[in-house]
């Protein structure tokens, strides 16, 4: 069987140190061969749901876990299908299609893409909200610890919270849960916000603005326990802002990545960071960029 992700490199970041005043370290999942963390989390569902019998695969996405899980299981040699909505983009239909993946268009966001996916046959691989899924994506910080980095801060951009869930796994299994995390959405789909605000699960009337695979409408349950538990700060940046650090990334470090990307990199540099110490930023990535 192939790898179903692989390590990725983590780096320092010289330009971005040097406005922080401290230094500032990234994660480089935007290097996964589906361009993602995604492939984390959903190759580890994938791999378990056909040890566990499963002969279908089935997913909801809107772009990036559905890509992750059409690669995984052409690795697997097993079907799957993919159910996204109308916004996501024609580019991204074909690049799921191309790993052989059957492509359901189904709705205008995420939300209703998830539903439809769960009238259909196949075994459900959930986007972002099953132990599983957070497992995979915890592997990234043993990874950076493995590299003998211990940060003092660590910068995560959030969707519907499963690399927040993974990333606070991953701290608690290497000894960080002292280290606090900044959680990042963009205005138009900050649903953590609203659930840590409210201490309890909100659901956005809408998505909006660029970072359209941030766009989940409610934040999975685990998500929100942890930001509560772990007292991690929450922001969300403009649209405007993370579009500017994707471009300043872009140049800087001569890779592209969606404005979803662009929320964690925007925290950086606006600033005011919480912690002390190294900033270590996860750069999830975004195929929907290329």
């Amino acid at each position: 069987m192939r790898p179903l992700w692989v390590r990725t490199p983590t780096i320092p970041s010289t330009p971005m140190s040097a406005r922080a005043g401290r230094p500032v370290w990234l994660k480089l999942e935007n290097t996964q061969p589906v361009g993602s963390f995604k492939q984390r989390g959903m190759g580890l569902s994938c791999a378990r749901a056909v040890d566990a019998g499963a002969e279908r695969l089935l997913t909801s996405s809107g772009g990036n876990a559905g890509y992750a899980v059409a690669w995984a299981a052409r690795a697997l040699g097993v079907p799957v299908t993919v159910v996204v909505p109308r916004r996501t983009s024609e580019s991204m239909r074909a690049r799921i299609a191309a790993e052989g993946a059957e492509v359901v268009v189904h709705g205008e966001v995420w939300d209703d893409a998830h539903v439809h996916a769960q009238s259909l046959s196949g075994a459900l691989i959930h986007p972002f909200d099953h132990p599983d899924c957070w497992e995979g994506h915890a592997t990234l910080v043993h990874e950076v610890a493995d590299d003998g980095l211990r940060p003092g801060l660590v910068v995560v951009a959030v969707g519907g919270g499963g690399l927040l869930a993974g990333v606070a796994q991953g701290m608690a299994d290497v000894g960080w849960a002292d280290v606090p995390v900044l959680a990042v959405e963009t205005e138009g789909t900050a649903s953590l916000g609203a659930a840590v605000a409210a201490g309890e699960l909100r659901t956005l009337d809408a998505i909006e603005g660029v970072a359209l695979t941030l766009g989940a409408r409610t934040v999975c349950q685990r998500a929100l326990d942890v930001a509560l538990e772990r007292q991690m700060t929450v922001r969300a940046v403009t649209d405007a802002q993370a579009l500017a650090a994707v471009d300043t990334f872009r140049v800087e470090h001569r890779m592209l990545v969606e404005p979803s990307c662009g929320a964690g990199l925007a925290a950086v540099e606006a600033g005011t960071l919480p912690g002390e110490g190294p900033v270590l930023v996860i750069v999830c990535g975004g195929a929907a960029a290329r």
